[in-house]
């Protein structure tokens, strides 16, 4: 079962990155006030991007790396692996 890093936008421009397997459902608790801590505070405005990875640990890998870019590096990286137009957007 492939795991996915995925970035969200929040309201405020911040950005957050995580793991999931169904990044939807994920997307729905970030959204709903349920996920992480940090997006309860920052509420999520869009899914920027998925990417997927064979595994839960090459994902946290993957999301280790990612989190250790700069803003405008994420960006980057976003606008080359767009998120797919069914996905939830907010």
């Amino acid at each position: 079962m492939p795991w996915y890093v995925y970035l969200i936008e929040c309201t405020d421009g911040s950005l957050y990155t995580g793991i999931a397997v169904d990044v939807e459902r994920r997307y729905a608790q970030h959204a709903a006030g349920k996920g992480a801590r940090y997006t309860r505070a920052h509420p999520p405005a869009r899914l920027l991007a998925r990417f997927e990875h064979p595994d839960r640990g090459a994902a946290l890998r993957a999301e280790y790396a990612i989190k250790q870019l700069t803003a405008a590096a994420k960006r980057a990286l976003c606008a080359q692996a767009p998120v797919a137009a069914e996905s939830a957007t907010g």
